[in-house]
């Protein structure tokens, strides 16, 4: 068993602890921690901090390219800082990573920054150093030295240079190795060596070995997503050595990636233009949504010649392009091309006009290459933060293939025609990097990380989430490519299907002009005194602390004669006597930042309200203790209360409820026709027959088809009572809020019915999901929610839930449905 799944059951048994509110209030707040990341977290945290973990300690981050890897690291350097470690060695094979990883480090002005603004650990603004070694470093700062493994490794086995590492830095201090691209390690365990690896390369592994048992206290943390596991070798080294497996499977099943579609064209110059006018109608979708998107393409060519030779005449081509060439192409056209003309021709924007919208956008000083290892180093932070920057065209061989992070990148077009099972292969692994999902929310209600229109592959931001992949219409090809794609754990072409409402369902009185009642989101806002209990803080200045983390013997006898005195002070008190004690502490916490306040208490006019209304810091009172107090003595203890009330609001997150307050929406808004991309599908059912279902077809699985099929059983029972059936399948259409914390359900059915002779549009709602065996455990909140509805939704009497439904146990299902009716 690996150690990650050790840890799942032990989740399940007894529960981990979370994540610690330092870590996530130290990490840049524009990256919000996903819940397979904390579950990363979650799992190292229980495995160090348990009794049984080795030392020195050494785990293995298996995750998807594009999960987040560097921002666990970051992590996991405010955690360990915490533990007291200040030593970091970040390590990889390519330059070009360690470029950009040093950026994410320690750029504050870089959009991928990882950490805030201000990092604070126990009140202590904590700063990030670079260090070419660990002789010389800060105590009380984050220590990180940036090498590649090669380097490291040169360093360390061929003679001793000024400021570099030596294998004295490790024996004295505990370090934290922090391995990127870590499969690159195991060239002395794969024993899978050619002929130009067996010379120093083949150390790397004991080289790195050799630093991590220097100290029992290091720790060693890999990150890969390409451990490969089918060698026994490898396996037997890291089954207990896995804290965090999330392969790239998943991570496409839960929607964290891009869609990907291959668009087939007969000629290059089709695939080219094609890519430059999709490019555009994202530009013009993002735009429309009020999002700031600028969509890059890439072109991939076979050898440098060709690509440098491509990158000049497209260059060239770019700046003669004409609306005629447009129109040809436009005539072409089919799928995602044929909307982007439709789109362009409905918003007025004719042939001339995109043609000459593109001679600018992909202009030559618009264009980037990565051809050469020079173009590649040269230009790595500029092809690191495409999303900011001007470029909107890449030109590369296979440079970018690994190490290379980019959210925008939304076209990549194959230049070339040859096929080699090796290029399928890396073509594979840089459409899953290319596949890597730009976050983005047209609602509070959307996640911003994941896949929104699996659900509504018309809508059209669908393209906004969407890789599109050019290549020539070879049929062998693209098998070869799907195969390798799958073999990564991604999917091309997924089918789709059209979830059509019947036309008969469509001209029911209750579709035109009926409601269904769904409630809302709110969030809980609590006031200070709600977050900080009304409470007297003490300070005794003669030990520098609050009393009550100190122990009378700790106090000097000699001192302890000294006369002491206590006084009382409010922050409000102390700001009349000195304000700018009290403000100069308050900056040092980020959390007393005025936009941070203002969010979480919306009515705060200023500052200065804050120090010293009563409703805030104003009412607290803190019991001083030593000799008559001093400026410095009222400086120490301000500092002292306000850290403690800066972690308490820290640790405070927003919460959120679900109102019991059911709003009525049109039904014909929430339910209409769509075309989906199911991620799974079962034999198809026969429903043109059942006029109590609203649509032709089900595309759900085999637990959703076995409850119509229920309810085809039941249809004759319950027309004795009800006049009106209909069972509509929600298809994403929309989601309701728990009560206790607002979470988002989305319940597969909802089952409207009418009793007989009331009025046409007086119906009951039920809703209903159905519901795996090995999944009612884990969603469980979920039927608790659907059980509430009957209690606490209004208006009473209209809306209800009913417990989970599941074939196996379908007698209580249907025993809890019989009762509803007698109801």
């Amino acid at each position: 068993m690996y150690l990650h799944e050790k840890l799942d059951a032990l989740r399940e048994m007894v529960g981990l602890k979370p994540v610690p509110a330092f870590v996530t209030a130290n990490l840049n707040p524009a990256f919000e921690l996903r819940p397979y990341q904390r579950t990363a977290f979650e799992n190292f945290i229980a495995y160090f901090e348990g009794t049984n973990c080795p030392r020195p300690t050494q785990v293995l981050f298996h995750m998807a390219t594009g999960s987040g890897k560097t921002l666990i690291m970051a992590g996991l350097i405010l955690y360990l800082y915490k533990r007291g470690y200040r030593n970091f060695l970040f390590f990889v094979n390519l330059t070009n990573i360690v470029g950009k990883t040093r950026d994410n480090f320690l750029n504050p002005t870089s959009a991928k920054y990882l950490f805030a603004d201000a990092i604070t650990i126990d009140g202590e603004r904590v700063r990030v150093n670079v260090t070419e070694n660990f002789q010389r470093t800060d105590a009380d700062a984050i220590n990180i030295c940036f090498t590649t493994t090669q380097g490291l490794h040169m360093d360390l086995t061929c003679g001793a240079k000024e400021n570099s590492m030596t294998l004295d830095d490790f024996a004295e201090l505990k370090v934290v190795l922090i391995s990127d691209e870590a499969h690159h390690l195991n060239v002395d365990t794969g024993k899978k060596l050619s002929a130009k690896d067996t010379g120093h390369r083949e150390t790397w592994e004991s080289t790195v070995k050799n630093i991590f048992s220097r100290n029992a206290e290091n720790i060693l943390l890999e990150f890969t997503a390409t451990c490969n596991l089918a060698d026994a070798s490898i396996r037997r080294k890291y089954e207990d050595k896995i804290i965090f497996d999330y392969p790239l499977k998943k991570f496409y099943d839960d929607g964290y990636s891009k869609e990907i579609i291959t668009m087939r064209s007969g000629s290059l110059a089709d695939r080219v233009l094609s890519a430059l006018v999709l490019s555009q109608y994202r530009l013009k979708v993002f735009g429309d949504n009020n999002l700031n998107v600028k969509p890059v393409v890439l072109f991939k060519s076979k050898k440098i010649p060709e690509s440098k030779n491509f990158m000049a005449d497209f260059i060239e081509r770019v700046k003669n392009l004409d609306g005629e060439k447009l129109r040809a192409l436009s005539e072409r056209s089919h799928n995602e091309l044929r909307r982007a003309f439709d789109y362009f021709a409905g918003k007025n924007i004719s042939f001339d006009m995109l043609a000459a919208e593109l001679r600018e956008s992909f202009s030559a000083e618009y264009c980037i290459s990565a051809n050469e290892d020079k173009d590649a180093a040269n230009n790595q932070i500029a092809l690191n933060s495409l999303e900011v920057n001007r470029y909107r065209a890449v030109f590369e061989i296979k440079k970018l293939d690994e190490g290379w992070d980019v959210l925008n990148l939304f076209d990549i077009v194959r230049l070339y025609e040859t096929r080699q099972k090796s290029d399928t292969l890396s073509e594979a692994q840089l459409i899953g990097r290319g596949a890597r999902y730009f976050p983005f929310r047209l609602n509070a209600a959307q996640k911003k990380y994941q896949r929104k229109f699996d659900g509504d592959a018309n809508h059209e931001m669908r393209i906004c989430e969407t890789l599109c992949y050019h290549c020539e219409n070879d049929r062998r090809y693209i098998s070869e490519l799907h195969d390798a794609l799958h073999e990564i754990g991604l999917e091309a072409d997924r089918e789709t299907c059209e979830c059509k409402l019947k036309e008969t369902f469509k001209r029911e009185e209750f579709y035109t002009h009926g409601v269904i009642y769904i409630n809302e989101r709110e969030e809980i806002r609590r006031d200070f005194g709600a977050i900080i209990p009304e409470k007297i803080y003490t300070f005794d200045r003669l030990v520098g602390g609050g009393r009550d983390r100190i122990m009378a013997d700790e106090i000097d006898s000699v001192e302890a004669k000294i006369e002491r005195r206590t006084v009382r002070r409010t922050i409000a008190e102390l700001a009349a006597q000195n304000y700018a004690i009290v403000n100069k502490a308050l900056m040092k916490f980020p959390v007393y930042k005025f936009d941070a306040l203002k969010k979480r208490f919306p009515t705060l006019q200023t500052t200065r309200e804050f120090i010293t209304d009563e409703k805030y810091l104003g009412g607290v009172k803190i019991d001083i203790t030593g000799n008559e107090p001093d400026n410095e003595t009222l400086r120490a203890a301000t500092f002292h209360v306000l850290k403690i009330i800066a972690d308490a609001l820290s640790k405070e997150t927003a919460t959120y409820r679900g109102t019991t307050e059911f709003f009525a929406r049109h039904v014909r808004e929430i339910f209409r026709d769509k075309i989906i991309t199911p991620q799974k599908t079962t034999a198809r059912l026969d429903l043109t027959a059942a006029d109590w279902f609203a649509y032709e077809d089900n595309f759900g699985t085999s637990e959703e088809k076995s409850l119509i099929e229920y309810f085809a059983r039941k249809v004759d029972g319950l027309r004795e009572t009800y006049g009106k059936i209909f069972l509509v399948r929600n298809e994403r259409e929309f989601g309701i809020y728990t009560f206790a914390d607002g979470k988002r359900f989305e319940p597969d059915f909802v089952l409207f019915l009418q009793k007989k002779n009331s009025d046409e549009l007086d119906f009951l709602q039920i809703f209903i999901e159905p519901k795996g065996e090995h999944l009612t455990e884990h969603d469980a909140w979920k039927e608790n929610f659907l059980r509430e509805l009957a209690t606490q939704a209004v208006p009473a009497e209209k809306v209800f839930g009913l417990p989970f439904y599941n074939r196996e146990h379908e007698s209580e299902f249907d025993s809890a449905f019989e009762n509803f009716l007698k109801r």
